[in-house]
């Protein structure tokens, strides 16, 4: 996998511009909410529902021998900019304890609402492992 950086550019803080994969296997994940694995919220903030979307997503991933290090995007769904902000710092160090230093092309988009009344966010995911890797 290769990071895109256009020269002249400065280095995006906690996301890639682009991800360059010449061959593999693709695993594209559904929208993970902050639930637990019997669908049951166990927490209205949107820290705690952050961590379990990325560990929910790891365990999807994890299904076809994937890691956080072969995700190359990453679509986020939140139901408040305001709150996001407000735990930006949080959410930085709960994304680096679980994903790690890997940094995929992002996106993050304010919604009125997701499908589960308590969903405060929602993150669609896709891997890629190249050829030669496990």
């Amino acid at each position: 996998m290769k990071q895109l950086l256009p020269d002249g550019w400065p280095r995006p803080k906690g996301y890639s511009n682009g991800i360059s994969v010449k061959n593999g296997r693709t695993i594209y994940v559904a929208g993970m909410i902050g639930w637990n694995a019997d669908e049951e919220f166990e927490s209205d903030y949107l820290t705690d529902q952050f961590k379990l979307c990325l560990e929910n997503t790891l365990a999807v991933l994890k299904a076809d021998n994937a890691g956080p290090e072969h995700i190359v995007r990453m679509t986020w769904y939140i139901t408040s900019k305001q709150e996001y902000l407000s735990n930006l710092k949080e959410i930085g160090a709960i994304y680096r304890d679980i994903i790690g230093k890997n940094y995929p092309a992002m996106a993050c988009v304010e919604v009125s609402a997701l499908m589960e009344d308590r969903a405060k966010i929602e993150i669609e995911t896709t891997a890629v492992i190249e050829e030669g890797q496990t």
